[in-house]
């Protein structure tokens, strides 16, 4: 990918003059004012141009450049462009222009660029819409790199101009190329302009700089419906879901409407919190906009839901959109594989074929991922071979998925066989999928050797050196745990901290084990030593492989009892009311014990309870957890 011109840099200080500018509005109002002939029309004005029998004008030309830009079709584009090139007005610029536009609508901006090197004079239109074209097609290096051009031609950028080079600067994801477009939109006083400013924010946004995407905001004169839904993308985009949430409530209160874009954001940001609560909410506020339940915005509820612990409201959401899209069914398929309902997988992926449905890489990554997880090997086999009958080449998350349906069935030397004869390189990923298996079935030489290739190929990744320690420390080789912990610190390789934390009336409540932090952390231990005793009389024995230090088993139990899904489970039980489901977050994988606790807190307080880890959902209820116990 080229790097934007350098001479972009010198030409910050130059343009600050008036500035002709359309605005979207006046031209919807022109478009419609001059209707477009459809497609068909456009071949039998060509047919009579030829024929002699239509009189040849700027006009008929426009038009039917016009009609092949909004119908997107190359072909007939081509037509046309061949059309004009033999008439008197070839080399016409505003026709020139036309075809620039068309090409770029097309999708074909290479031969766009083509018209635009062959034009003998290029005004502003010209560059502004080749550079629009670029950051439309998602090729901003390129769009960025006209500006140059275009600044040495003494050529002033205007409104439009300017949001097409933040958008691809958007995309482009350089700090140093945005903040000089920022400067220039400045120097021509362009920053202001809610269009520009929207364009700006959303840059910023997508940039991960919310600081200056909300500077940029709160410097708007004037506010849309773009600008709020920009913001509040960007807070989705960083992960920081309540931000976004109250930027919502503030459009509201000023009187903003929200559109399927604001609440796409919205469920997005929410997803990622597993918020169901306030999930439920804003879908109730959906319901009363009126906002029909299409595919793009019953895809986002659906996500919602599943990532919020509730499979019966995301498959509600499935069975009532209208003309379900393919990420509708992958969505619903992917629900399913995380929570382990590898039958229900199976039954969708297998309906998906029956009706016809075109299955893409994600499909299969998906059914893959419920094989995997549900311990199907032969069917996962098979269908990782099907592949070839929909032509479609297995990606390296295919390849991963794989390795990590034998590794987990514990078939060990299949997935090395598997690995040594893919037909592309092995990554970190692969190795570290293989590597992970092996801490499950407690492999310390195949562990070892997994874990020296992620070493060379990953050298930053934290995982591995833990993966590996903990498979050291589960079969008792504290010499070589203790090797790996001094590897682990010489090079300062930290193990994450495990945390979970559960929502309870809109508030987030975080644990990390044996934490005392907690105003009521005296009643919560209290409630846990009741639950412990409980559980111990139906059953429940502390599975000692899970605490990882080499002290006496007295104090192995206290530490296995206090870890943060514990904690936070206790704590849920306290102050949530009799009967409520329990929604719990971990950043990391649940722990064999804890999990086996929590089948036995979901018999004796008869609860049902979701985990959510780093993996997958465990939907506890009646002893039992969907994943069959294994995962």
């Amino acid at each position: 990918m080229r790097k934007p011109h350098k001479l972009l840099l010198h030409c910050l200080l130059r343009y600050r003059n008036t500035r002709p500018y359309t605005s979207p509005a006046s031209l919807t109002t022109s478009a419609a004012a001059n209707p477009v002939p459809a497609t068909a029309a456009v071949l039998s004005d060509l047919d009579l141009l030829d024929a002699g029998e239509l009189a040849p004008t700027p006009r008929v030309y426009h038009a039917s450049i016009t009609a092949c830009a909004q119908s997107k079709n190359l072909e007939d584009a081509r037509r046309v462009h061949a059309q004009l090139s033999r008439s008197r007005f070839a080399g016409d610029a505003f026709l020139d222009n036309s075809l620039i536009h068309m090409y770029c609508k097309c999708g074909s901006v290479l031969e766009a660029h083509k018209v635009f090197d062959e034009m003998r004079r290029k005004d502003m239109v010209s560059w502004t819409s080749l550079i629009a074209g670029y950051a439309q097609n998602d090729m901003p290096a390129e769009a960025i790199n006209l500006l140059p051009g275009m600044l040495k031609g003494r050529l002033k950028p205007n409104g439009f101009t300017f949001a097409s080079l933040l958008k691809a600067a958007g995309a482009y994801a350089d700090s140093g190329i945005s903040g000089q477009i920022h400067a220039l939109a400045v120097k021509c006083d362009w920053h202001e302009d809610v269009y520009v400013g929207s364009a700006l924010l959303d840059m910023y946004a997508r940039c991960g700089r919310m600081d200056m995407a909300t500077a940029a905001f709160d410097k708007l004169d004037s506010r849309n419906e773009v600008s709020w839904n920009a913001l509040i993308s960007g807070f989705s985009r960083k992960g920081d879901g309540e931000t976004a949430l109250k930027v919502f409530a503030e459009m509201q209160r000023n009187g903003f409407e929200a559109t399927h874009f604001t609440y796409s954001s919205l469920f997005n940001a929410i997803a990622g919190l597993g918020a169901l609560e306030q999930g439920k909410w804003v879908h109730a506020h959906v319901i009363k906009s009126g906002q029909k339940l299409t595919a793009f915005l019953g895809n986002t509820i659906l996500d919602m839901y599943a990532k919020s612990g509730s499979m019966i409201d995301a498959k509600k959401v499935f069975d009532r959109v209208d003309n379900k899209d393919l990420v509708t069914w992958n969505s619903m398929l992917t629900a399913f594989a995380q929570y382990g309902l590898r039958k229900e997988a199976i039954s969708h992926f297998e309906e998906m074929r029956k009706f016809g449905i075109y299955l893409n890489q994600v499909s299969f990554l998906c059914i893959l991922t419920a094989c995997s997880h549900g311990g199907l090997v032969k069917e996962g086999k098979r269908y990782f071979d099907m592949m070839k009958e929909y032509n479609l080449e297995p990606e390296i998350d295919h390849y991963v998925t794989v390795v990590d349906l034998l590794g987990r069935a514990g078939l060990l030397n299949y997935a090395l066989v598997f690995i040594f004869k893919m037909p592309v390189e092995p990554t970190a990923a692969v190795w570290g999928a293989l590597l992970a298996a092996c801490r499950t079935h407690k492999n310390a030489k195949v562990g070892q050797f997994a874990a020296d290739r992620v070493f060379e190929l990953n050298p930053d990744d934290s995982g591995p050196p833990v993966l590996l320690y903990n498979i050291y420390a589960s079969t008792g080789q504290w010499d070589a745990a203790a090797r790996v912990r001094k590897m682990m610190k010489a090079t300062g390789v930290k193990k994450e901290p495990a945390c979970s934390w559960v929502e309870i009336e809109n508030s987030v409540h975080m644990f990390v084990a044996g934490d005392d932090a907690h105003p009521r952390a005296q009643e919560i231990y209290k409630m846990w030593d009741e639950i412990s005793m409980k559980i111990k009389k139906e059953g429940y024995v502390p599975d000692m492989d899970y605490v990882l230090l080499h002290v006496d088993c007295q104090e192995r139990e206290a530490n296995l009892q206090y870890h943060s899904e514990k904690i936070a489970l206790a704590f849920a039980l306290i102050q949530m009311p009799e009967g409520a489901t329990i929604q719990i977050m971990k950043n990391i994988r649940i722990c064999g014990d804890c999990h086996s606790a929590f089948r036995y807190i979901s018999k004796v307080y008869k609860r049902e309870i979701v985990v959510r880890d780093t993996n997958r959902f465990h939907h506890f209820s009646n002893g039992s957890c969907s994943c069959g116990d294994y995962w």
